[in-house]
């Protein structure tokens, strides 16, 4: 299966929020692929507001079942989380957990405001009711397939599609 370009979907994700950024929004990604397009989506679009970046490892409701990522990070929320505009990033949105584990993470901060999602990819498969408000592609993938966002070394993006083996 042909892949889109990451880069251009970020460029269309980025255009697409463009539209709603005032100086009280503020931007939190999740650890890892999240993380990296909203540092790209802050500098691209210049808010003033630091970006944030959450780890939600302890919040996911599989916890028990897929224990500890090896690269827990602390989450960094460098503004008040209470009343503010916040457009959470990831780069795939599948079942909708990690979302919800995001969520109720950032209202461990405070009560934001709003809270908006942008992903990159909406691949379906939604287990919970979560949508995103801005989406760069949707794509139809078989359930037996796990699609990643992929950062080289000098920061270009790219996606890849991996088989996954069930037992």
């Amino acid at each position: 299966m042909q892949l889109p370009d990451a880069e251009q979907l970020l460029t269309l994700l980025i255009e697409k929020i463009r539209l709603d950024v005032t100086d009280k929004t503020t931007i939190v990604g999740i650890h890892t692929g999240g993380a990296w397009l909203a540092r790209r989506i802050h500098q691209a679009l210049k808010i003033t507001q630091p970006v944030g970046v959450l780890d939600i490892s302890f919040y996911r409701d599989d916890y028990s079942k897929i224990g500890l990522h090896p690269q827990v990070r602390p989450s960094q929320l460098p503004f008040e989380a209470e009343n503010s505009r916040i457009i959470l990033v990831d780069d795939v949105l599948y079942t909708g957990r990690t979302i919800r584990a995001a969520i109720n993470e950032l209202f461990d901060y405070g009560r934001p405001a709003s809270i908006h999602l942008a992903v990159l990819v909406d691949r379906g498969g939604r287990e919970l009711p979560i949508a995103a408000r801005y989406t760069g592609a949707v794509l139809t993938l078989p359930e037996s397939s796990m699609l990643e966002l992929r950062q080289a070394d000098d920061g270009k993006l790219s996606l890849d599609l991996r088989s996954i083996v069930t037992e």
